[in-house]
């Protein structure tokens, strides 16, 4: 990933987003004792040093790391922090701090598009913004700009899971799971590919009925989806209610059906995979 399709996120921050800028840190606090400094951070510090990643983050780096606060952590389902922290489970929570970390020195003021960006971990999160905020996959960012020697901590308010982690542990795919699968991913494809030229040429109304139809239609179509499909959409059709600016609303749905697209996809590619 080139850092300058990076530095979008946080400049994005500033022109759409009303998150609070923190004040910058003595510059020869590192990222580790920046976020310990913070006091907002002790989950995050406890699962860094229980995963060996201690010293990689105090090292030159630089880095830019996306950092759930302690709420974040609490949010996730009882007992899920206590099996991470245990040591057969290192490799997993590895997997999912390193996609909280992204390469390189990324600050609020280095505004670009972006839409994408790939973590240490090697899958990429998704980065969007509208003029209600920023959001990285489904958390909002909530704080920018929180400097240290080597690198930069936005602040965010849910836990990455990457894509791995989401689809872990499921059960093989039914032949029904797999046609209902198969019909939404369809359904929404069809979507965006008549609903990109329509916003292009700046049919924007036209654009954002069409990605409603498609995110209702697989809703109410009584199909057998991973409820992080329907979640999904489920989100994007409340958020795109308060949404007025149809601009805004194309691109909630459009967001929605990406995530449920990328969490069909996941699904599928494990199913192969144990089929084999």
């Amino acid at each position: 990933m080139s850092s300058t399709a990076f530095r979008s996120l946080v400049g994005a921050a500033l022109l759409f987003a009303t998150v609070a800028s923190a004040p910058a840190a003595a510059q020869h606090d590192d990222i580790v004792e920046t976020a310990v400094a913070a006091g907002s951070f002790n989950t995050l510090a406890a699962a860094l040093d229980a995963a060996g990643l201690i010293e990689t983050l105090e090292g030159d780096g630089p880095f830019t790391v996306f950092a759930p606060t302690d709420e974040a952590f609490a949010a996730l389902p009882a007992g899920t922090v206590e099996s991470l922290l245990e040591p057969g489970n290192r490799d997993a929570l590895i997997s999912i701090l390193t996609y909280h970390v992204v390469p390189g020195r990324v600050t609020a003021e280095q505004v670009v598009e972006l839409d994408r960006a790939t973590t240490v971990n090697g899958a990429e999160v998704r980065i969007s913004a509208t003029r209600s905020g920023v959001r990285i996959n489904d958390s909002n960012v909530i704080t920018t700009d929180v400097l240290a020697s080597n690198g930069v901590i936005h602040v965010i308010d849910q836990v990455l899971l990457p894509p791995e982690t989401e689809t872990a542990g499921a059960e093989p795919m039914s032949r029904r799971e797999r046609r209902d699968a198969r019909s939404a991913m369809d359904l929404m494809a069809l979507a965006i590919d008549r609903g990109v030229p329509l916003f292009n040429d700046g049919h924007v109304g036209s654009t954002a009925a069409i990605y409603e139809i498609a995110t209702r239609s697989v809703l109410a179509g009584n199909l057998d989806l991973p409820r992080t499909v329907t979640r999904a959409l489920e989100r994007g059709v409340a958020e795109a209610e308060r949404t007025h600016d149809l601009r805004d609303r194309a691109w909630v749905y459009r967001r929605a059906m990406d995530r449920a697209l990328d969490a069909l996809e996941g699904r599928m590619r494990m199913a192969v995979r144990d089929r084999h």
